[in-house]
């Protein structure tokens, strides 16, 4: 079967022929028409998980082909591109699972023709008749087993090196500790997030001058994959500060960049992100919360937040607010970065003018979520990022990419962990006079597991990859984040069913991976705006951008 180029061939051909048809429904005038975008809105989607498949199997498809081409592949490798370009070339044929109970199949696209014809692809029947196979599913798992890894090594010794002294600090110093602050619903302590700041973890991204490693995105991913998989609040205290580092080394002024960047980068101060409202959600565009102008220059903050994750122990807040009280559009969002007091469990504002409380939450605990007040908050002068109004929406917009390819390393570590609890369980539980991993829906499910964790692994590195070389990757950024997520779930999801009732029990790990796991599917756009921005993304496509 090799590494499947004749059947990527006959995929993207496919992908293809849907989206014209797809193009026809919604853009009947050469342009997306938004109200027939969203009446069309399943196929669309559809289209964009089709899309999302195919990309997958491509990024999939090189790590296979580099491994080759350096003598590295290894048979496991082997296996999960034979299982896992079965099992996606399989989907496209007979559908698309979108959510667990939204599977869009090819006649809803008026391409049963098409499918039809993708399927008599020879290197396609092949992989469907021999690549998702009994035989390959319990050989991947027993090879698992005996500690024969999948191939991690990204061909670059620095980012190895880098994996190896993350992990080794996560399994000695978080993992351990990290179900029983869940438990107790503790912050991440205080002296793990020195360690972390050590060890350059708040400065991946941001540049030398600055205090910063200036690493990229890929080795960003690196780092939170390995975290998030010890425990999904290390790996997202990260996100704050990459999110605030690229807003303000993007559009910051030379002096908001000299205050800010080195005391991000060193861990000194911890940002968070003050950006969603009660009505809005996704609707940026909505927000209310209201930054007048006053005389000496600064500003003064009234409006309501909401979801804001970190508000109380953070440092810095990048809020987002309308400056222009005549517009009701993203042209009167500006972007303010204002320094706050920290808080404590007793008194988690206290600062005049801001108030707020904890929002109780199932799982990804570790730095809490809050609703915020601001009544007359005084920002003082300087506080506008870039020292210019009417541009928040398109700055926030610019760190979109990297926040959404860190949210996918935080689901493929995650994945990662549940695969490697279930693994665990499953050899260690003896049923009926045999550990259960011997029973072939056991070993099934943790063959497909791993499988997916790397087809998602290997989507996000490839979306990393195009953004460290400068590359507009919205829509590769996008489908990351909406693989990894859905990999995070299922994964977290099968492995509590092969603990059976032990995994619903508070005193297994799993029953915390579960609870982590389905915050991925929400924030940093929701799995339905995720696929909305893909088709719109990709059926308004500039000729020659490939995926």
């Amino acid at each position: 079967m090799g590494l499947g180029n004749d059947a990527l061939t006959a995929a993207e051909r496919y992908v293809a022929s849907v989206r014209e048809k797809v193009q026809t429904l919604v853009s009947p005038q050469g342009k997306v028409d938004s109200r027939l975008l969203d009446r069309s809105q399943r196929v669309a989607h559809g289209f964009a998980w089709l899309a999302t498949s195919v990309a997958t199997l491509n990024a999939v498809a090189a790590w296979g082909a580099r491994h080759l081409r350096e003598g590295t592949l290894q048979r496991g490798d082997e296996l999960v591109i034979a299982i896992g370009f079965g099992e996606y070339l399989g989907q496209l044929v007979g559908g698309v699972p979108m959510s667990q109970n939204e599977i869009l199949r090819p006649v809803e696209l008026g391409a049963t023709a098409e499918a039809l014809a993708l399927l008599r692809e020879p290197s396609v029947a092949s992989f469907m008749a021999h690549g998702n196979s009994p035989t390959h599913r319990e050989e991947l798992v027993s090879l698992a087993a005996q500690g024969h890894a999948v191939s991690e090594k990204l061909g670059d010794e620095d980012l190895d090196m880098i994996r190896l002294e993350m992990r080794r600090f996560a399994d000695e110093r978080i993992l351990p500790n990290a179900h029983g602050w869940h438990l107790r619903d503790e912050l991440v302590p205080a002296e793990i997030v020195t360690e972390m700041a050590q060890l350059g973890v708040f400065g991946i991204c941001i540049d030398p001058a600055f205090g910063g490693l200036g690493l990229g995105k890929l080795a960003m991913c690196v780092v939170t994959e390995e975290l998030s998989r010890a425990w999904i609040a290390t790996g997202s205290l990260g996100t704050r500060s990459e999110i605030a580092g690229e807003l303000i080394a993007a559009a910051g002024t030379p002096e908001q960049k000299q205050r800010w960047l080195s005391r991000i980068a060193s861990g000194e101060i911890l940002p968070t992100a003050v950006f969603t409202e009660p009505d809005t959600g996704s609707d940026l565009a909505s927000l209310k919360t209201r930054a007048v102008k006053t005389p000496d220059g600064g500003w003064v903050i009234n409006g309501n937040k909401t979801w804001i994750t970190h508000a109380s122990r953070s440092d810095l807040m990048t809020v987002l607010a309308r400056t222009s009280p005549a517009s009701t559009t993203h042209d009167g969002l500006s972007m303010l970065v204002v320094e706050k007091p920290r808080g404590t469990r007793d008194e988690p504002f206290p600062s005049s003018g801001m108030s707020g409380g904890e929002i109780e939450v199932l799982g990804y605990r570790g730095m809490r979520e809050y609703d915020i007040a601001f009544d007359g908050f005084a920002v003082p002068p300087g506080g506008l990022l870039g020292e210019v109004e009417g541009q928040g929406f398109r700055q926030l917009m610019r760190t979109f990419e990297g926040a959404r390819i860190q949210t996918a390393a935080r689901a493929v570590g995650v994945a990662r962990r549940a695969f490697e609890l279930g693994l665990g369980y499953a050899l260690e539980r003896r049923q009926f006079g045999r550990s259960i991993v011997a029973f072939p829906r056991v070993h099934d499910k943790l063959a497909m597991m791993l499988t997916d964790t790397v087809m998602a692994r290997e989507m996000t590195y490839f979306a990393a990859r195009q953004k460290d070389l400068g590359t507009r990757c919205d829509i590769e950024a996008g489908m990351a984040k909406l693989l990894a997520a859905r990999i995070a779930w299922s994964n977290a999801d099968t492995a509590l069913q092969i603990h059976g009732g032990n995994g619903y029990a508070l005193e297994y790990e799993i029953s915390r991976i579960l609870c982590d796991a389905r915050i991925l599917n929400i924030f940093e756009g929701a799995a339905e705006i995720q696929a909305h921005v893909i088709a719109r993304g990709m059926l308004q496509q500039q000729p020659g951008r490939q995926i």
